[in-house]
């Protein structure tokens, strides 16, 4: 097999590619200014409960991922996958301004679902205009350069709130106008300089949604997408970490620091893992995903310090950086072209009902039983899925041989 160095990799990768993954960026410095700080504004401003942060952050997830389904479907019908996806970045883009003018938790949670439906527009076409643009030997290095410039943008957003949290005295409302600024960027970006390469061998699917259509996605699809929900019920919201952050004494201004935290972990390690997982088993990459969430769990419900809390989101970070961009990358392996759209977006509804049910089941535990609780639990799911993907997985790497 020949090698090629990371940074010769870096260079080959086409335009289109990086383009995308900057329009992640900029939209996820907008959603991460204000996600950073939502957990809090909504119970120490707004007196929502731990129950009902999850329930909103497990809606609005599983909403982004019903949606997704449709706008992949539509992707492969059309045979268009631009469109859509700068669609759903627009709508994101014209709904940021509803978070500063919202005065409650009704408000709040409407615009965080509408904010998702834009995700979900975006998330299965431009997954699969990625998979259209990507060479086939370099599929995970280009799902891990976007996974990476995406988290960029992951931790930029809290460390911009921050700073507006210091430089405003806390005001939540100011922040929350200052993230509309990148989202409509990342609109303008994708409209202008994005292109989509014509395929004249790619048909429109006539019906992606059919039993015809499933069937056609093949047994391999089908086990990454198994794999895809075992991973995800090991995993609820990350918003229990800013809540964690909380419990242990950390002032408001300073939560967003552990997303900052995380999302650096996530950065250094996706586009990394994305490059060794095009040269060797990428099932081997996600159980040691699974590890690392596994140990994040232990320390943040054993370890109740600052210490702790950094050793347990810098886990967390990792686990997202060997995890994510793999698992994009195998449905861009498994699923037939005409497809990708449909198939991106089944893997996401599955995936985010079981964020819906991880995330409530998280929020209920901790009102129950504490942060302590919560990540235990979290803990047993984390092994309990390592199990289920040593078993899923194996099956998967004897198919794709």
């Amino acid at each position: 097999m020949t090698t090629t160095t990371p940074n010769a990799e870096r260079a080959s990768l086409p335009r289109g590619i990086w383009v995308l993954g900057f329009v992640s960026m900029l939209m996820d410095i907008s959603s991460e200014m204000i996600h950073a700080l939502l957990p809090v504004y909504l119970v120490t401003v707004l007196g929502a409960s731990t129950l009902t942060v999850g329930f909103i952050e497990g809606i609005a997830e599983a909403t982004a991922s019903i949606t997704k389904i449709f706008s992949g479907a539509l992707s492969d019908w059309l045979g268009r996958r631009k469109l859509l996806a700068a669609l759903g970045y627009g709508l994101a883009a014209f709904t940021k301004p509803l978070f500063p003018l919202a005065s409650s938790v009704g408000w709040l949670v409407a615009a965080r679902f509408i904010d998702r439906v834009g995700k979900g527009i975006r998330g299965a076409p431009r997954d699969a205009l990625i998979a259209d643009i990507a060479p086939i030997g370099l599929r995970g290095a280009s799902f891990g350069l976007r996974q990476s410039l995406d988290t960029i943008g992951a931790f930029v957003g809290p460390l911009a709130a921050i700073g507006l949290m210091w430089w405003t005295a806390d005001n939540f409302t100011i922040v929350f106008w200052v993230a509309v600024l990148p989202a409509f960027l990342s609109f303008g970006l994708i409209a202008l300089a994005v292109h989509e390469p014509a395929d004249p061998s790619r048909e429109p699917a006539k019906n992606p949604l059919n039993l015809a259509a499933m069937r056609q996605l093949g047994s391999v699809y089908w086990r990454v997408v198994a794999v895809g929900i075992v991973f995800t019920l090991a995993r609820f919201s990350e918003a229990f970490l800013i809540l964690r952050a909380q419990n242990i004494g950390l002032n408001a201004m300073w939560v967003p620091a552990v997303l900052v935290l995380m999302n650096v972990a996530y950065a250094l390690s996706a586009y990394p893992a994305g490059v060794l997982s095009d040269r060797i088993n990428r099932t081997g990459l996600l159980a040691l995903g699974l590890v690392f969430l596994a140990g994040a769990d232990l320390a943040l419900a054993l370890l109740p310090s600052l210490a702790g809390l950094a050793l347990g989101v810098v886990l967390w970070g990792l686990h997202m950086g060997l995890t994510q961009g793999l698992l994009s990358a195998l449905v861009a392996d498994a699923a037939p072209p005409s497809l990708r759209g449909t198939a991106f977006g089944y893997f996401n509804l599955f995936t985010g009902l079981a964020l819906l049910a991880t995330s409530v089941i998280a929020g209920a535990l901790w009102d129950a039983y504490g942060p302590a609780g919560t990540f235990l639990a979290g803990l047993g799911f984390a092994l309990i899925s390592l199990i289920g993907l040593l078993a899923v997985g194996n099956g998967l790497a004897a198919e794709q041989k």
